[in-house]
């Protein structure tokens, strides 16, 4: 058996947030989530994960979402809720999932 430099026994992470990194060029008939900020909003989630928590949690950038009228976007995973980080308020409800699992449904993504 593989030994794992984090120590860890069992692959996997108790919950797992994807933020779309994805990048439309200029013209674009539609918007891309990169071009609205995702990538800063990522590395702010990952330090405050970093910063507030030991468990085994992991925020990472994903490719297209496709939900882009609506971004930047976000999946936290094993429970499969999107939410559009469009503000503060939406990031700390993602940060706040991650973490103890409660999921603020104001902040989740409602197409419109």
């Amino acid at each position: 058996m593989a030994s794992d430099p984090k120590g860890r026994t069992e692959a996997g992470y108790l919950r797992h947030a994807f933020v779309c990194g994805h990048q439309r060029g200029e013209g674009a008939t539609r918007p891309s989530c990169m071009n609205r900020g995702s990538l800063d909003l990522m590395r702010e989630l990952k330090q405050r994960v970093r910063a507030g928590s030991d468990l085994n949690l992991r925020v990472q950038k994903s490719g297209c979402l496709d939900f882009c009228e609506q971004g930047p976007t976000c999946v936290v995973y094993p429970e499969g809720v999107w939410y559009s980080l469009k503000d503060e308020a939406a990031l700390e409800a993602v940060f706040q999932h991650l973490v103890s699992g409660t999921i603020d449904e104001q902040a989740t993504l409602k197409l419109e």
